[in-house]
């Protein structure tokens, strides 16, 4: 429970090192600094106490604008002093109650939650033990982990976005995410080899900073055509050149590979599905004991005759 509310000098408080938000974004500060100056801090600072001061718990955002308005004291609530592991806990509870944070940072506190967690434990957590700690989904979770796998240059390049004002900020995570897996698909198709997935993934990116992509999703486009080499509904030359002219052309989009290579199979491919399920359909209706209604009959008439049709031309 917590302790005290009491009124500190702000200089007297310490950043906590296992906040998850690493960003904060200037346009967002600038708004809550005017309200401040305005109305005071209407919600006290969770901290405890560390040495001479006390270190945050919640309220960095606040601490941060009373030192730029040169406030001489600031409501604090005084909580008791938690253990590494908790206090990692509750510094994701209290933010992810809050509003969303941008995920590069998080996922990279997350190590850290983890790590404390085997230190106690011996041995690390389940995705569902370490969504517990972290008051995630395990959806959550496991898109933090994909992020957590994708080489350093790349989590390098995100920060340095995020540190932008938002409205200036073109590469997201989900973009990067989405080419990582593109890639991969195709990798593991030898669409393109280890080093033409890096290639790729770099040329997606590039794409979406170009704004010759502006759809997120864009990238399943490519997946599809993975799926087209597994089946062998495209061949593998065809599948090797688009990959090619995706990496060498800036221009070439993701939907003009698609065209150019699995377009075609990909919708005969969802015809087969639909014909699949009314065949199945059409089985259980006649083990039901149906007898068929004048309009059914019609509707399949007209199917087979377009069918026909189709086989004619």
């Amino acid at each position: 429970m917590p302790e005290s509310v009491k009124l500190v000098n702000p200089r007297s408080l310490k950043v906590n090192k296992d906040n998850p938000r690493l960003i904060f974004h200037q346009k967002e500060l600038d708004e809550l600094q005017d309200s401040i100056a305005k109305q005071g801090i209407l919600v006290p600072l969770a901290v405890f106490k560390e040495g001479k001061g006390f270190q945050l718990l919640d309220g960095e955002r606040r601490w941060r604008c009373a030192l730029k308005l040169g406030l001489s004291s600031v409501p604090v609530l005084v909580q008791p002093r938690p253990a590494k592991l908790q206090n990692l806990m509750m510094m994701f509870a209290i933010h992810h109650a809050r509003k969303d944070w941008d995920p590069l940072p998080t996922a990279l506190k997350l190590q850290d939650l983890e790590k404390e967690f085997s230190a106690k434990q011996g041995r690390y957590p389940s995705e569902a033990e370490l969504a517990g700690l972290a008051s995630m989904s395990r959806g959550e979770i496991r898109r933090l982990k994909k992020l957590l796998a994708l080489p350093e240059t790349y989590r390098d390049e995100l920060l340095k976005e995020l540190e932008k004002p938002r409205s200036e900020q073109v590469l997201t995570v989900d973009q990067v995410l989405e080419a990582t897996t593109a890639a991969s698909a195709l990798r593991k198709r030898d669409v393109v080899t280890a080093k033409g997935e890096d290639g790729l993934r770099r040329a997606i990116i590039q794409k979406f900073r170009s704004r010759v992509e502006n759809n997120t999703v864009a990238p399943r486009l490519l997946a599809k055509l993975a799926r087209g080499v597994q089946r062998n509904e495209v061949p593998l030359q065809v599948a090797q050149r688009v990959a090619e002219k995706l990496i060498k052309d800036p221009k070439y989009s993701i939907s003009d590979a698609f065209r150019d290579s699995v377009a075609q199979s990909d919708f005969e491919h969802s015809i087969e599905q639909l014909v699949d399920r009314i065949l199945d359909r059409l089985k259980e209706h006649d083990e039901r004991g149906y007898k068929m209604t004048k309009k059914l009959l019609a509707t399949l008439s007209t199917l087979a005759k377009r069918i026909e049709r189709l086989r004619e031309e």
